[in-house]
């Protein structure tokens, strides 16, 4: 330790979480993993589910339409996502400055049914990599969460019905539940 640097007192002190995770193997090989799977989605969307898709009958033609772009959404939002943290991990942003800019970036939707009419003929490679980016986006999900909770203080509007109705229920002493 310099005489410079502050010294780390473990009982007082937080971990930050996200500066110990950008730069980890763990978010390294996440980067990977989400770069990959945008990579593998586009070349499979572009090829082999282009001509598959031409085989669909009406409604697999819709479904398939629909979930692949609501496919490459995802991806897209996980991407900015994951290049957003790696920015922090090369010092090229600050994590306050990414959290103004994860503001943007929706890593909370758009969801797939996976179910319906038309879903049985979709094609078993697309219904794969949607699988893949909604467990990505679980896992991102989490991350997310934990990297800016402390961040966001909560905060708790005044509601002016809610406290007539507890007064109430106080001076009756709950008798209509």
């Amino acid at each position: 330790m310099t005489p410079d640097a502050p010294e780390h007192d473990a009982d007082r002190d937080p971990i930050d979480f996200s500066l110990r995770f950008a730069n980890s193997e763990t978010f390294r090989s996440l980067f990977r993993e989400g770069m990959g799977l945008v990579e593998e989605t586009a070349s499979y969307l572009d090829g082999p589910g282009r001509a598959e898709s031409k085989e669909l009958g009406r409604a697999g033609s819709l479904i398939y339409a629909t979930e692949s772009m609501r496919l490459t959404t995802r991806l897209m939002q996980l991407a900015s996502w994951l290049l957003l943290q790696r920015a922090v991990n090369e010092g090229e942003m600050t994590q306050a400055q990414a959290g103004i800019e994860k503001a943007k970036v929706r890593i909370d939707g758009p969801s797939s049914s996976r179910s319906g009419p038309g879903w049985e003929e979709i094609p078993e490679p697309l219904k794969a990599l949607i699988d893949r980016s909604i467990r990505l986006q679980e896992r991102i999900r989490i991350l997310d969460t934990a990297i800016y909770a402390e961040e966001k203080p909560e905060v708790v509007a005044a509601n002016p019905v809610a406290d007539q109705l507890d007064r109430l229920n106080n001076a009756f002493g709950g008798l209509g539940r």
